[in-house]
């Protein structure tokens, strides 16, 4: 028996409305706020200017151990004590970092908001920042990143950031740091870092029903103790674009399976080309029903599954394709997969395809953007990246206005196939020969 299958074809994108925007000057600092009315729960979320790209070149990490020594007490409390203050409120302080920002945020009902914000700044204004505390987290997040690193996937990913941007720079190395990095902190490394960049006001992002919430009041609990002025944000950063493609491969003896990382450099977050990069993105590979998808797990049946996408920070970007595969199919993959992003480079992207992509793009927004939580985070991005109040508002007219000419124009100037570094981790002494054989660019073997 012959089963035959037509996959259905994309439905009306759910309607969506984003709610307006309130921005206020408060106490030195700036309070950004959505107003969800009868909404019970309320979230505050404090936004400094301290993310990872604040750290200094060779202290990488910084901003991990002390978003984990934020919870070790205050000048005021001892760490047993901040934390009953904390759970008696019915919450938790939840961190974020990324390159661009550093975030606390508090979800309480909403007539404990003020409670819960005045101790979200005791804690990151005034942190006990004990030495044995801070040793002790140091040495956490050092094991925690120790046992990462044991698994496939940390250093290609540490190998393709250092190859687009230059281990030189921060930004060229990784994120949260590395073992190594992590463990060589001190305490002074901590306290400098906060310091410098954890008094400054910030933005006060607020969302909730805004008839039940003193801006004016949360505002001044949140920047009380806080001062200096604005700090130069920098504009993007011109990244050169290598001419040719090059493999880094990246030893992992004995391995069953090759961890895949392909990418170049690519526009900031505020690019205007990003709507029509992120469709660009979702076409090719961010989604199951995706081109290399289906390529390389559908038809050639080489991996569990494929991802593509534009990652964009404040000051700089970058396309990247990550999979893993078995070792015996590692050279294939990766001429397939070269190959349908020079397809898709060259020969854009179909109506069809993009009447996909945008009715599940706008389709989410109505189940992505519908918590506080959520709706804070869009905030954080507006203000992080200087978009327009609203961007989001807009976004989902954008997208369902998207066309297939648009799309490929994206993908015509923003897809470099013949700028890829591949990075390939897995078994040399297996795969050397064949990757060398299969004439996709420069081999080099990666020095960790």
């Amino acid at each position: 028996m012959t089963l035959i299958a037509t996959r259905p074809g994309p439905g009306a994108a759910r309607p969506y409305r984003f709610p307006a925007v309130v921005r206020r000057q408060v106490a030195g600092g700036q309070v950004v706020a959505a107003h969800l009315p009868g909404q019970n729960l309320a979230v505050a979320l404090l936004l400094l200017d301290a993310g990872a790209g604040r750290e200094p070149v060779g202290k990488e990490g910084l901003g991990g151990v002390l978003a984990k020594a934020l919870e070790e007490g205050t000048a005021q409390r001892d760490a047993t004590a901040y934390a009953l203050a904390v759970e008696g409120l019915g919450t938790e302080l939840v961190t974020a970092l990324d390159w661009d920002s550093f975030q606390v945020s508090v979800q309480v009902p909403v007539d404990r908001l003020t409670a819960a914000v005045e101790l979200l700044a005791e804690a990151v204004r005034t942190p006990r920042l004990d030495p044995d505390d801070v040793r002790r987290v140091r040495d956490d997040e050092a094991t925690a990143l120790r046992m990462d690193w044991a698994n496939p996937g940390p250093r290609a990913d540490a190998a393709l950031r250092a190859e687009l941007y230059g281990a030189q720079n921060r930004w060229g190395r990784p994120m949260y740091g590395d073992p190594d990095s992590v463990a060589g902190l001190d305490v002074e490394d901590v306290t400098v870092f906060h310091s410098e960049w954890f008094i400054r006001p910030g933005t006060l992002i607020v969302v909730g029903d805004l008839d039940r919430v003193d801006l004016d009041a949360l505002g001044a609990a949140a920047f009380a103790g806080a001062g200096g002025g604005p700090v130069e944000r920098g504009g993007p950063i011109e990244v050169p674009t290598r001419t040719g493609r090059r493999v880094i491969l990246v030893d992992r003896p004995g391995s069953v399976q090759s961890t895949l990382r392909l990418g170049h450099p690519s526009p900031h977050r505020a690019h205007p080309d990003h709507m029509p990069m992120m469709l660009t993105a979702t076409v090719l590979g961010g989604a199951f029903t995706s081109r290399l998808n289906h390529l390389l797990r559908e038809v050639r049946g080489y991996t569990y599954g494929v991802h593509a996408d534009f990652g964009a920070a404040r000051r700089f970007g970058r396309f990247a394709v990550a999979s893993g595969v078995q070792t015996a199919v590692t050279a294939p993959a990766l001429v397939e997969a070269v190959g349908e992003i020079t397809r898709t480079q060259a020969g854009g992207v179909t109506e069809d395809e993009v009447a996909v992509a945008r009715a599940w793009r706008a389709g989410q927004l109505s189940v992505e953007l519908q918590s506080p939580r959520a709706i804070a985070a869009a905030l954080t991005t507006l203000v992080v990246h200087d978009l327009p109040d609203d961007y989001h508002a807009r976004l989902r007219e954008s997208l369902l206005g998207a066309d297939a000419e648009l799309v490929s124009t994206a993908a015509a100037t923003h897809l470099r196939p013949d700028a890829l570094t591949l990075v390939v981790e897995g078994d040399a002494a297996v795969i050397r020969d064949e990757l060398v054989a299969a004439g996709l660019g420069e081999l080099v073997d990666h020095p960790g």
